[in-house]
């Protein structure tokens, strides 16, 4: 769930203040281990007592390392939290992102806290503040004996306080955290708790809540059942989602503020369980299915984001949302799908089924004549193959590329541009009853003729394919600010994006 703790950003001493504990960053630099940025003056207060203190812990700041230790009245708070910045004087706003959240995840039985983290630029402000309410994040729906938080005031502590961009970037990090929290929670939702309808009657509950009131931003949603489809003629999901007694649905977003400078069209895969259809999965691989649409939440969220920060770009959304399930009704091997504007697919694989709702509301987007198409989409086991579990690949078009490359480094999300090798073209078409094949026999290049798959759809506009296979989900343990299970990955990348469009074109 979003975080409710209560935040503010403040110009008050580490040293003086009375929160129940201070987190303070510390990192190992040629003058030893030293806190820095407001850190510095609880170092002050200890004077020589200091690095003796931090021997005798054990601690050596090695990044996202903590240590709690009672204060002993050397300042004002009771209780001192030191987080490792790893060997720097500089620490970037990915490591004060992650440190942040290391910090968070280990606040136990206080409630108020006090983060002195470097903080002396907007950049630094947002990432500490999004890295703290992120590290924070739990999903407790379902525990019976989940106990209440007893934390209920976070001060960020910056001297850049009352500076007007100091407290813009504050803001707006708290903006995405509460949309990449909503984006975690839906991940993490049991499948058969968000199934498709489901799924949209969450999306018509966040939309509600954001636009409610007179000062609501301009978001409008459209939601289209499975009758409405097959008016559309989206044989994509309809296709897949055939086999599942939980209909599809495709909701639309737009967000068109009377400022706007630039329009950005989202499209996320929202496979809300994938068995594989006829194709089907090993049971060891559907335990994570349920992951399967979080790139539906990422775009929803984004979207929801951009417009809570009144962002001047228009934003068009497309969400396809189907179960991909094994009945007497499934999609088979071998059946030919007519897809949204007329382009007849042969399917070969049903457990290749993202790209075939992505390819009806990819076209639906082109129709909206946006500047940049952007997908998100946990797409291929090639991609985690090629990448590993922690970095999304990029493909499309080299400018909408770069501006996404551009963008995730910004928002400390790890991506790495991918080819589309021209033969994949050759693959895509290679079908000898329809228009194309929606998968091939090659084992070589998956995630790469996925991409070319999906290029076929996007009427040659700008555009940038994300497959975050590997980073929408962690199977292991929790690191720095993201928790096992969803991630929200994608998000801050898509806010950031927009950011971008904004001030290119101003």
């Amino acid at each position: 769930m979003p975080d409710v703790t209560s935040y503010s950003l403040r110009t008050a001493s580490p040293a003086k203040t009375r929160a129940d504990v201070v987190i303070v960053g510390v990192a190992d630099t040629r003058k030893g281990l030293t806190a820095l940025g407001p850190g510095a003056d609880v170092q002050q207060a200890y004077g020589r007592k200091w690095r003796p203190l931090l021997s005798t812990l054990g601690f050596t700041a090695k990044a996202n390392e903590v240590v709690k230790v009672p204060t002993s009245e050397s300042v004002n708070s009771p209780l001192l939290m030191l987080v490792g910045l790893g060997e720097t004087t500089d620490p970037t706003e990915e490591c004060l992102r992650a440190a942040a959240g290391a910090a968070a995840r280990a606040l136990t039985n206080v409630a108020s806290a006090a983060v002195a983290l470097p903080t002396d630029t907007p950049e630094r402000v947002g990432a500490v503040t999004e890295g703290f309410c992120l590290g924070r994040y739990t999903f407790t729906r379902y525990k019976s004996n989940a106990e209440d938080d007893p934390v209920n005031d976070i001060v960020v502590l910056s001297e850049g306080a009352r500076r007007n961009e100091m407290v813009a970037a504050f803001d707006a990090a708290q903006a995405v955290a509460n949309a990449v929290a909503t984006a975690r929670d839906w991940v993490n939702m049991p499948p058969g708790d968000l199934t498709p309808p489901l799924f949209a009657a969450a999306i018509e509950a966040g939309h509600a809540e954001l636009t409610k009131g007179r000062g609501g931003p301009p978001v409008e949603l459209t939601v289209y059942d499975e009758d409405a489809l097959a008016d559309l003629g989206c044989g994509g999901l309809l296709g897949v989602g055939v086999g599942s007694s939980a209909p599809p649905r495709l909701v639309e977003l737009v967000y068109a503020p009377k400022d706007a400078v630039a329009h950005l069209a989202l499209v996320g895969k929202g496979i809300t369980f994938d068995s594989g259809g006829l194709s089907i999965k090993p049971a060891a691989s559907m335990a994570t299915m349920k992951c399967d649409m979080a790139g539906a939440a990422t775009v929803v969220q984004a979207t929801f984001a951009i417009a809570a920060l009144g962002l001047p770009v228009k934003v068009s959304t497309f969400v396809p949302l189907a179960e991909n399930m094994v009945s007497g009704t499934s999609t088979r091997p071998g059946d030919v799908l007519s897809l949204y504007g007329g382009t007849t697919v042969e399917v070969s694989n049903t457990d290749a089924e993202g790209r075939l709702v992505l390819a009806d509301a990819l076209v639906r987007a082109t129709e909206v004549d946006p500047d940049v198409i952007v997908d998100v989409a946990t797409l291929t086991g090639a991609m985690v193959m090629a990448l590993g579990d922690r970095m999304a690949g990029v493909m499309g078009t080299d400018a909408a590329v770069a501006q996404v490359l551009a963008a995730a480094e910004t928002a400390g999300e790890p991506m790495w541009a991918m080819p589309i090798p021209e033969e994949m073209s050759e693959r895509v078409r290679s079908s000898k009853i329809a228009d194309l094949a929606q998968h091939d026999a090659i084992r070589w290049g998956g995630g790469l003729f996925a991409a070319a798959f999906l290029r076929e759809f996007t009427a040659g506009r700008p555009w940038a394919h994300v497959d975050v296979a590997g980073p929408a989900y962690n199977n292991g343990a929790p690191s720095g600010h993201l928790p096992s299970g969803g991630t929200g990955f994608g998000v801050a990348t898509l806010v950031q994006h927009a950011r971008t469009l904004a001030s290119d074109t101003v």
